[in-house]
């Protein structure tokens, strides 16, 4: 039910489509903040319908809770977002998109010369890892994860 003092967990259950259980999860998360009214009960901002929303389609996308956190710090509190305060959000969001889509593609590009090995730092990919070079990178897939593989030329 709706009040003047804001809304309730099960209302904002009922808009979002989530289960009461992971709206108090994102509560501990940090991702909402509801108060309580003097009855105890909880009571979340209108806006945490899209807050909650906005949740469900990063995590969706792939993005985990401590990203998503980082976006809806942007965010301010206490007020309902400005059309304005989601743009800002966007863009760091869009920036964050394109990075995984750039993986993508590499990695679906990549995907016949590397099948075999996965790029995990093997000594045996003359191709794309010779003399395991991709090992000083760190640990994984270095070149799947963003590196860029070193030809003989780059290393004279």
């Amino acid at each position: 039910m709706m009040a003047s003092s804001g809304i309730s967990i099960g209302y904002l259950a009922d808009r979002t489509g989530l289960a009461v259980s992971a709206i108090r999860y994102y509560e501990a998360q940090g991702l909402v903040e509801p108060w309580r009214n003097d009855g105890g009960q909880r009571r979340f901002h209108r806006a945490d319908i899209r807050r909650l929303s906005f949740i469900m389609i990063a995590q969706q996308i792939g993005f985990s809770l401590p990203e998503i956190r980082g976006f809806l710090k942007a965010l301010p509190g206490g007020r309902t977002p400005t059309p304005a305060d989601w743009a800002k959000i966007s863009e760091g969001f869009r920036k964050h998109l394109d990075q995984r889509i750039e993986t993508l593609v590499q990695m679906r590009d990549k995907l016949d010369g590397c099948i075999g090995c996965g790029c995990l730092s093997l000594p045996n990919c003359a191709l794309y890892n010779p003399h395991d070079r991709a090992a000083q990178k760190g640990q994984g897939p270095r070149y799947l994860m963003g590196d860029r593989a070193e030809t003989e030329n780059d290393s004279e």
